[in-house]
């Protein structure tokens, strides 16, 4: 009996021990896993602090850029970029854009508008005469906007008005009935300089200008109303059966290095024309 209690005693003791062993290590593996927990509590929150901060610099590195890093001497300005040397889709420009329009004039161009009207591009002699100045000193060329700029609207600083600067916007005219027009449809898009031009916008048609809206609602003037508002050689020019409406105008390429001219409408006419289909091959 002293054998077997002593044995008993032994076997209970070696149990209890396992109990406690058990029990801590039950205690070690929740306090290993309330470990890991805040662990990966601090982890998750040292990485979103991390994401914010690195926001917060990309943030903030441009300005710091432009603030930092010194201008090279001679880069280009972002108004030398925009004027940056343009490639047209005719072997006979130079890269001198008031010459070209010149040219244009001179040859009495013919620009397709709306698939398939020729309007003869026409400028007042003031607007010419300008434009050969410039065309020497190579000061101040129209400018022409990229493919990117397909309607007046998307114009940096654009607004609704009947202002005009002879480089960025033209005031120019469609007028209709032309007898003698370049390219037998009787249409002529004519330019004029922004300032004093006897073939001017005249004052009426600076103060109820509203072209970029549709042409049904504006008001069509005839020989008689444009002489009488100012235009003194309306007929001797056109004729006396002529009529137009005027628009604020601006040029720009397409995607094949055409050129556009563009009224703020949306209406525009491209040169070099695209070549007319025949008609069964006859006409």
């Amino acid at each position: 009996m002293t054998v077997c209690s002593s044995k008993k005693t032994e076997a209970l003791h070696h149990y209890w021990l396992l109990e406690e062993e058990e029990d801590e290590d039950e205690e070690e593996t929740e306090e290993r896993g309330k470990r890991k927990e805040k662990c990966s509590v601090a982890s998750l929150s040292n990485f979103w602090d991390f994401v914010r901060r690195m926001l917060a610099a990309l943030a903030l590195a441009p300005g710091l850029l432009a603030s930092r890093a010194p201008a090279r001497a001679g880069s280009p300005t972002c108004a030398e970029a925009a004027m940056a040397p343009i490639q047209l889709a005719d072997d006979k420009f130079t890269g001198n854009v008031a010459q070209y329009l010149v040219d244009l004039h001179d040859s009495k161009a013919a620009f397709d508008f709306c698939g398939g009207m020729l309007f003869q591009l026409r400028l007042s002699d003031m607007l010419r005469a300008d434009l050969m100045e410039r065309a020497k000193s190579d000061a101040r060329q129209p400018e022409v906007f990229d493919a990117s700029k397909g309607r007046m609207s998307q114009l940096p600083s654009y607004s609704r008005n009947a202002e005009a600067d002879n480089a960025r916007l033209f005031h120019g005219r469609e007028i209709r009935q032309v007898p003698d027009a370049a390219g037998g449809m009787g249409f002529v898009l004519q330019l004029s300089h922004a300032g004093d031009d006897p073939e001017g916008w005249s004052a009426q048609e600076r103060s109820t200008y509203d072209g970029w809206g549709h042409d049904q609602g504006r008001t069509w003037r005839t020989a008689d109303m444009y002489e009488s508002e100012g235009w003194a050689r309306f007929k001797e020019t056109y004729g006396d059966r002529a009529f137009g409406l005027n628009h604020r105008c601006y040029w720009h390429l397409d995607s094949q290095g055409r050129l556009w001219l563009s009224a703020e409408d949306g209406c525009e006419g491209v040169y070099p024309p695209a070549p007319r289909k025949k008609l069964m091959g006859l006409f």
